[in-house]
């Protein structure tokens, strides 16, 4: 391995271990998602309380893996430093019941060991609320 493959190793690991998370969430292989965290992860979310560690960030998301509730995410740009910092443009889905709700999100997720130990989204409250009134609407409409 020449010096400079490396680094792109390393960046494509990166990468990949992102959208392995992704698709572990929409399965739901919930198991398989949480796998992927560090023990000592950080999820943040734009104003809201960070979440500590991999116990409760997995209960968080394990909680997902009811029947009525849904997530999906569309994955626009995906762009790392070649080596383990990973930056996500998309799409991110929430399903309650009928109602889907998309919206843009912006993620920065940190990698220690092959493992997520920063997943930082940001996101507008507009937007989400805007995602919100289309996905009422629409489950509204289906109904009728």
């Amino acid at each position: 391995m020449t010096e400079g493959s490396e680094g792109s190793e390393l960046a494509q690991d990166a990468s990949t271990t992102v959208r392995e998370f992704f698709a572990a969430l929409e399965l739901p292989a919930l198991d398989e998602a949480v796998a992927l965290l560090h023990p000592d992860v950080v999820w943040k979310n734009t104003s809201l309380p960070d979440v500590r560690g991999e116990y409760r960030v997995g209960r968080f998301l394990r909680g997902m893996g009811r029947d009525w509730v849904g997530f999906s995410a569309e994955i626009h740009h995906i762009a790392d430093d070649g080596g383990a910092v990973v930056l996500t443009d998309r799409t991110d889905i929430l399903r309650v019941g009928p109602v889907r709700v998309a919206f843009w999100v912006s993620g920065t997720f940190e990698l220690r060991d092959g493992r997520i130990i920063l997943w930082h989204d940001h996101f507008s409250w507009e937007n989400l609320l805007r995602g919100t009134a289309v996905g009422l609407w629409r489950a509204a409409l289906r109904k009728n």
